[in-house]
């Protein structure tokens, strides 16, 4: 069975530019209008989640008006954002680097530098 061709192509167009909106705290650009990112709470821990608006987003959170998970962990700092064709895409993505453990995030993090260019390391 699998995924169909078109689902499967869209994923691995967004894969393809995975960080190249590293940092950016605003929109997407690039005909991507959904967003995955890493918040890094005050506690230290890592949140995932997906926006429209990112920018509006991160204030959101910060007001301790966001998810539950982050209004007990205030302040969050953005560590990392990746765009998305569509809000379908964006959850898989965001339920993929959920399921990754602590290291394997820090390491998708590491891997980019704030131009979106993978580092050369």
């Amino acid at each position: 069975m699998g995924r169909p061709r078109e689902v499967k192509q869209r994923l691995m167009s967004s894969k393809t530019e995975a960080g190249a909106k590293v940092g950016s705290g605003g929109n997407s650009t690039n005909g991507h209008n959904w967003q995955v990112y890493i918040l890094e709470c005050g506690d230290g821990s890592l949140y995932t989640g997906i926006t429209r608006n990112l920018k509006a987003r991160l204030i959101t959170h910060n007001k301790g008006i966001g998810a539950k998970y982050t209004r007990g962990r205030l302040p969050v700092r953005l560590i990392y954002a990746e765009p998305a064709l569509d809000r379908a895409i964006a959850t898989q993505r965001e339920m993929a680097i959920k399921k990754l453990s602590r290291p394997h995030k820090l390491n998708l993090i590491n891997s980019f530098k704030p131009s979106g260019k993978p580092s050369a390391s």
